[in-house]
């Protein structure tokens, strides 16, 4: 039996032939997210997350949008959010939690942008209830481990 040379380029073919190309995507990819995307249903029980936001919990997501004002020139994080802001959104408790707003927690520290500057997130996704121990903030999802860029 002769074995047939197999190049890299022939061997991407076939795995893309075979549906299996998302599963070997470059590391550094990242799926995209839009704020259309975050919840799946509205309640008087409150928001629910799309079945998108559960799959990528724990992902490497981006999503673009607009840096509300922070609180403070030395922060790691801001909220991001679908329009452009003049205050800061940070809301007492998860029932007035906004469904247009995502808090950024960035690995390490970056100069904050104009509130009309659009930019682009990327990091991993963490999606529930949480209040952070240091401010005593809300928050419904979250990016850790971010990283911004103007678009």
């Amino acid at each position: 039996m002769t074995a047939l040379p197999l190049s890299r380029r022939s061997l991407l073919a076939a795995f893309g032939t075979l549906g299996l190309g998302l599963a070997f995507r470059p590391a550094f990819a990242a799926d995209e997210l839009s704020f259309d995307d975050l919840y799946g249903s509205f309640s008087p029980l409150g928001l629910k997350f799309s079945d998108k936001v559960k799959q990528l919990t724990g992902e490497k997501v981006s999503i673009r949008g607009f840096m509300a004002p922070p609180l403070k020139a030395e922060a790691k994080f801001f909220v991001l959010s679908e329009i452009p802001m003049a205050l800061c959104p940070f809301c007492s408790s998860d029932a007035d939690w906004p469904d247009n707003i995502m808090v950024v927690y960035l690995d390490r520290k970056q100069t904050f942008t104009q509130p009309n500057q659009m930019i682009e997130v990327t990091g991993t996704l963490e999606s529930g209830s949480w209040v952070d121990p240091e401010t005593g903030f809300v928050s419904q999802l979250r990016l850790r481990g971010a990283r911004y860029n103007k678009v």
